[in-house]
C-alpha cells in the first residue's frame, strides 16, 4: 500500500493557540493536583453519604472519606466493578434524587443486565465540556462540519459526540450508524471536515467509497476521531493511508461519563491525554489490585471527580494500558492506546492472546481486509481458535491460501500458539455500526 500524503490544512497537526485552551489545560501540575484532591474528597463524601453500596463497601474496608488526606490515600478505598453496577440495577448507584436526573444511558446488556448511568444537568454540562475539549485537541475548530456516525440512543457515543461538537461551535451532522451507502453520500454532499465513528465501521465506510468508485482521499474529511473499541497503530496507518486523514483516538466509557475521558492530541498522536481535572486515573495489578507506578502496564481504574448523579470510586475498566507523562498537555498524564482488555484475553493452550495481536498480523498481510472474527471451539480436550478474515475484493483466489498460511505462521512465530485461518469472501462477516464483535466463544461449559 502506497502512503498517501495527509492533506494540508491551516490547523493540521498543530497545537491549538493558547487562547483556545481552557483553564484546566493551562494548569501547572501542582495546581492540578490541588484541584484533584479537593474534588476527590468531595466525591468520596458524596458517594458515602448518598449511595448505600459505597457506604457498605467503605465500612467493610475500614475506611472513611475523611481518611483521604492526599491523593495516594485513594488506594486504601475499595474498587468498583461492572458487577456492582449490575447488582444495583437500575438506579441503585445513583447519588441524587430522581427529580435531579436529566438523562439516563445504559450499556447493551448483551452479557447480562445492562449497566445504567444517570446525569444531572451539571453532569451533562461537564460531559459536553470534556467532549468539546477532546474535539479541539483532535484538531477540530469552531465552524467545522462534523459527521457523527456513532449510534444514538442509550449508547453514549452519538449524543456524547453531538453535544461536545455543538459546545465547541461545530455544525453537527447527526447521521448515527448504519446505512453505509448513505454515509458515503452524505459525506460527499455535505462535505464535513471531521468524522466521529468506531474504527471498525470507518473501515467499512472506506470500503463503501471504493465500492462506489470514489476515492476517499478526495473527500472533504481531514480528521477522524475514533473510539468505543480498541484499535492498533496498524489500523491507524491503514485509515490514514487510504483516506489521507489524521486518525486520532478518543477514550471513554459510560460508567465514567461516556466518550471524552481522554483524547489523543493531533499535534503529537502519542497516546491519550486524560482530562484529570474530572477523572483521576490509576493503574493496578489485575490480580492483586495493587497500584502500579506510572509507566507500568496494568488495568486502568478511574475515580470520577465531579459527577453528581452517579459518582464512581476506583472503577475497574478492564482496559490494559500504562500511564505516561503529559506532552501536548504537560500537566495531564497520558494513557497508552488501549490494545487489550483483561476480559477479552484468550488463554489458548497456556498462551495469552488478545484480538489486537491478530489484527496487527492481518493488517500486515497482503490481500486481506481488516475485517476478521475469532471463533473459539473445543476439539477433543483442547481449545481451538479459528480466525475468519475477509479477502480484499482485488485478492485473487490463489493468493488467499498463501495469505492464510502467512497469518498462521506469523501468529505462531510472534505469539507462540497455533490457530486455524479461514479466508472468506469480501463482505461476508457481520458488520456493526457500533462495537464490532471480534470474539465468538462456542466452547460449552461441559466441554471445557
Amino acid at each position: 500500500m502506497t502512503a498517501a500524503p495527509i492533506r494540508s490544512h491551516p490547523h493540521r497537526g498543530e497545537a491549538p493557540p493558547r487562547e483556545l485552551l481552557d483553564d484546566a489545560e493551562r494548569m501547572s501540575v501542582d495546581e492540578l493536583r490541588a484541584r484533584q484532591l479537593e474534588r476527590m474528597r468531595w466525591t468520596l463524601r458524596h458517594a458515602y453519604e448518598n449511595v448505600a453500596h459505597y457506604r457498605r463497601a467503605f465500612d467493610a474496608a475500614g475506611v472513611h472519606p475523611d481518611d483521604c488526606r492526599e491523593l495516594a490515600d485513594l488506594a486504601r478505598f475499595p474498587t468498583t466493578s461492572k458487577a456492582d453496577l449490575r447488582d444495583h440495577y437500575p438506579f441503585g448507584m445513583f447519588a441524587v434524587p430522581d427529580a435531579q436526573v436529566r438523562r439516563i444511558h445504559a450499556s447493551s446488556g448483551t452479557t447480562g443486565r445492562p449497566t445504567v448511568v444517570g446525569y444531572t444537568e451539571r453532569d451533562l454540562d461537564t460531559w459536553a465540556g470534556v467532549m468539546a475539549r477532546s474535539i479541539r485537541a483532535a484538531g477540530g475548530r469552531p465552524g467545522d462540519r462534523l459527521h457523527v456516525a456513532y449510534g444514538y440512543g442509550l449508547f453514549t457515543g452519538g449524543l456524547g459526540a453531538h453535544y461536545g461538537a455543538e459546545r465547541l461551535g461545530c455544525t453537527v451532522i447527526p447521521v448515527s450508524g448504519g446505512m453505509t451507502p448513505r454515509q458515503v453520500q452524505l459525506i460527499t454532499d455535505f462535505r464535513p471536515r471531521i468524522i466521529m465513528v468506531t474504527p471498525s465501521y470507518m473501515l467499512t465506510i472506506l470500503d463503501e467509497f471504493t465500492r462506489q468508485g470514489l476515492d476517499p482521499q478526495l473527500s472533504s474529511l481531514e480528521i477522524g476521531i475514533f473510539g468505543a473499541e480498541p484499535w492498533t497503530e496498524q489500523m491507524r496507518l491503514e485509515m490514514e493511508e487510504r483516506s489521507g486523514i489524521h486518525a486520532v483516538d478518543v477514550y471513554g466509557l459510560s460508567e465514567v461519563i461516556g466518550p471524552g475521558v481522554a483524547q489523543e492530541c493531533v499535534e503529537t498522536k502519542d497516546g491519550l491525554h486524560i482530562w484529570e481535572d474530572h477523572f483521576y486515573p490509576e493503574v493496578i495489578d489485575p490480580d492483586s489490585g495493587a497500584v502500579r507506578p506510572d509507566g507500568e502496564l496494568g488495568e486502568l481504574v478511574f475515580t470520577s471527580l465531579t459527577k453528581q448523579a452517579m459518582p464512581v470510586i476506583r472503577y475497574r475498566t478492564r482496559d490494559l494500558t500504562r500511564l505516561l507523562p503529559g506532552t501536548a498537555r504537560p500537566a495531564m498524564r497520558r494513557m497508552e492506546k488501549v490494545t487489550g482488555r483483561t476480559d477479552d484475553m484468550i488463554i489458548l493452550r497456556g498462551v495469552n492472546l488478545f484480538p489486537t495481536q491478530i489484527e496487527e498480523v492481518v493488517l500486515r498481510t497482503d490481500g486481506l481486509a481488516p475485517h476478521f472474527q475469532l471463533v473459539l471451539t473445543t476439539k477433543g480436550r483442547l481449545d481451538h481458535l479459528t480466525v475468519q478474515v475477509e479477502a480484499r475484493p482485488d485478492c485473487p483466489a490463489d493468493r488467499r491460501e498463501a495469505a492464510a498460511a502467512e497469518v498462521v505462521k506469523t501468529i505462531k512465530d510472534t505469539v507462540g500458539t497455533s490457530v486455524e485461518v479461514l479466508v472468506v469472501e469480501p463482505e461476508t462477516l457481520a458488520r456493526s455500526s457500533g462495537k464490532i464483535q471480534r470474539l465468538v466463544d462456542h466452547r460449552g461449559a461441559g466441554s471445557r
